[in-house]
């Protein structure tokens, strides 16, 4: 029988794409499996909608009458645009045609208040949350990232019948990550490949100041690839920067598990990201570009996954003394390498999968080899 999956999560310059991507993850490891997926979103950007369009993935659009006295009862309240009781009542009419048997919910602006109106349409609920600051009302709390207390920090948070996904091995990483995890090896050698992203909207424009950390090395014989996101408001002097340079500028681009297996050493945000080279074991130099980054990188930087560069003074400056520092320490990075792939395998959307009831077995149209 066919699995119906609904997804509520949004994707804004305030709330950036790593939300939304690893939830589209999901949706297809899901869909490969024979589910039904619907999308709810409020103002989600078109190249995001032509992304599930692609996949024949539903999406119904919340409407955009915003709130003007927004709660601040939550850290992240006004990601939401409108209070979780109207948000609940429009999302609840948007799926109220189908028994979903998941509601799958990554939202920082939502807590077990939204999630408790939403269980009459909705047999069983996933929350996907990295921040541990709100009480829960689901069955399955999935937290991919790597915390030193990470098995005590949802305690008194979610009911006691919840089952906890904790960790990098549930990392919702798309397919060719775990193909390529089985073929790269640790790195190994000097630095002749180099990779720079922060995320899909990089509203801080960390691109630019890396750009011009790696230009003032001077580094002879080193390729470097910038990655940036459509909607990244500094797109057009980074594309020039770049040409200036002579650096790779990809914008958009559907080859970054390519990317990152190609390179050597990476500088770039935390976030879903920092899962995608640890699998890939690509030694990064980090920048918390969030405030709920923080405690993820330190905790991954003394776990030794990643290094982590934290603080916004001079922050040119010591882009470029560590990542000099690096560089110039093959075996430093080559050890976090190796240590990075031991912990991620790429398999984490393949995990959650079978919590959800669909394993191993896939759906595909008959052929005549059949």
């Amino acid at each position: 029988m066919s699995l119906s999956v609904a997804f509520r999560v949004d994707a804004t310059s305030l709330i950036g794409t790593g939300h939304f991507m690893r939830c589209l993850t999901l949706a297809d490891a899901l869909r490969q499996r024979g589910a039904r997926i619907r999308f709810v979103s409020r103002g989600l950007p078109d190249y995001l909608q032509a992304m599930l369009a692609a996949r024949d993935i539903g999406l119904a659009s919340l409407n955009q009458a915003f709130t003007t006295d927004l709660p601040n009862d939550l850290a992240h309240s006004n990601w939401l645009a409108t209070t979780q009781e109207q948000d609940a009542s429009e999302s609840t009419e948007l799926l109220e045609d189908l028994k979903w048997d998941w509601l799958v919910v990554d939202h920082y602006a939502i807590d077990k208040r939204w999630e408790s109106a939403m269980r009459r349409i909705a047999q069983k609920i996933l929350v996907i949350d990295d921040l541990a600051d709100r009480q829960h009302d689901c069955d399955v709390l999935l937290d991919q990232n790597y915390y030193q207390n990470m098995h005590t920090r949802y305690e008194g948070k979610v009911p006691p019948y919840s089952r906890l996904l904790l960790g990098p091995c549930y990392a919702l990483l798309r397919e060719e990550f775990r193909e390529l995890h089985t073929q790269v090896k640790p790195r190994t050698g000097g630095v002749k490949r180099i990779l720079l992203f922060f995320g899909g909207v990089d509203a801080g424009n960390y691109t630019s100041v890396a750009i011009n950390a790696l230009s003032g090395l001077h580094i002879k014989g080193v390729e470097v690839d910038v990655v940036m996101g459509a909607q990244h408001p500094h797109g057009a002097h980074i594309k020039q920067a770049c040409a200036t340079q002579g650096y790779a500028c990809h914008e958009q681009t559907p080859h970054m598990a390519e990317l990152m297996a190609a390179a050597d050493f990476a500088i770039g945000a935390g976030g879903s990201a920092t899962w995608e080279r640890c699998c890939l074991g690509l030694p990064t130099l980090c920048i918390c570009t969030a405030a709920n980054q923080r405690q993820q990188l330190a905790d991954a930087a003394e776990a030794g996954l990643l290094y982590s560069l934290s603080g916004e003074d001079n922050l040119l400056d010591r882009f470029m003394r560590q990542a000099r520092c690096l560089m110039e320490n093959p075996p430093l990075l080559r050890l976090t390498s190796k240590t990075a792939m031991d912990l991620v395998d790429g398999s984490g959307a393949t995990r959650v999968c079978k919590v959800m009831g669909r394993g191993d077995i896939e759906f595909r149209r008959a052929t005549e080899a059949d």
